[in-house]
């Protein structure tokens, strides 16, 4: 089995990480923080804007089992694509909606998902993802990860669908 990675920001991790831990073929998932300027930040420091991150979750897949494109669908269903920069209560550039693309395909499929998702009517405002390549990944503190599993929960209590 060849395992492939992803990285998606959709708000809160809590939630989207649960949405992709219950997807056939995902493997694994991390919460963690991309796309700013700082090492090793911590959730403190993400939270006080000051470090360009983005609250993200990386997923580790079976492509024979789940293809990326089948991945964008779950991003897509699992948070409001039209909001910037903020999911629901949550505010602040954590909260963007971003895919972060490991290789070209990833990026075209990304491009296209949006291009796709954008003409279908589905939503009445512009979509805000910001589609960027992947850089450096810095895995939250062990306290989120898995967090809404471990407390017995099934959703987050902010609504997850659009």
């Amino acid at each position: 089995m060849s395992t492939r990675v992803a990285t998606f920001g959709a708000g809160c991790f809590w939630g989207v990480e649960l949405a992709f831990r219950n997807t056939d073929g995902v493997i694994g998932t991390t919460v963690g923080y991309a796309g700013g300027h700082v090492d090793d930040p911590t959730y403190k420091m993400v939270c006080s804007g000051t470090t360009g991150h983005a609250e993200v979750v990386r997923v580790e897949y079976d492509p024979a089992v789940v293809p990326y494109e089948s991945l964008l669908v779950v991003f897509w269903d699992c948070h409001d694509p039209t909001q910037v920069d903020r999911q629901g209560p949550d505010i602040g550039t954590q909260y963007r909606s971003v895919i972060f693309t490991h290789d070209s395909a990833q990026a075209a499929a990304a491009e296209a998902s949006r291009a796709t998702l954008a003409a279908s009517g589905r939503f009445r405002r512009p979509i805000a993802t910001r589609i960027e390549p992947a850089g450096p990944f810095w895995a939250a503190e062990d306290y989120h990860q898995q967090y809404l599993e471990k407390r017995g929960y099934q959703a987050c209590g902010a609504s997850l669908r659009a």
